[in-house]
């Protein structure tokens, strides 16, 4: 049986995935995904592989997170200060 963390990999290398998905597949809180990602990302730079993450968007202003280092969706627009605002996606690659 595969440990959660390889089995978020093995989801993350078929497809992209929100922490929101991960958590509903692999049966766990999204609190719990994001602290997983973290620890997923330095495994599989040892197998010369990369987490990339789909930034998350403001879906008021359109403004992108691209320069955020954080896994956990934002709580709202820097330009717009609304919280509507897309969740970020996670794919290895």
């Amino acid at each position: 049986m595969l440990t959660i963390r390889k089995q978020m990999i093995s989801l993350l290398c078929k497809q992209e995935m929100s922490a929101r998905d991960l958590s509903q597949a692999m049966g766990i809180r999204e609190k719990e995904v994001y602290t997983h990602l973290s620890h997923i990302e330095r495994s599989v730079a040892a197998q010369k592989k990369k987490l990339m993450i789909i930034p998350s968007q403001c879906l008021d202003c359109g403004f992108v997170f691209k320069n955020r280092k954080r896994f956990t969706r934002p709580g709202r627009c820097p330009h717009c200060k609304s919280e509507h605002i897309q969740n970020p996606m996670y794919q290895i690659g």
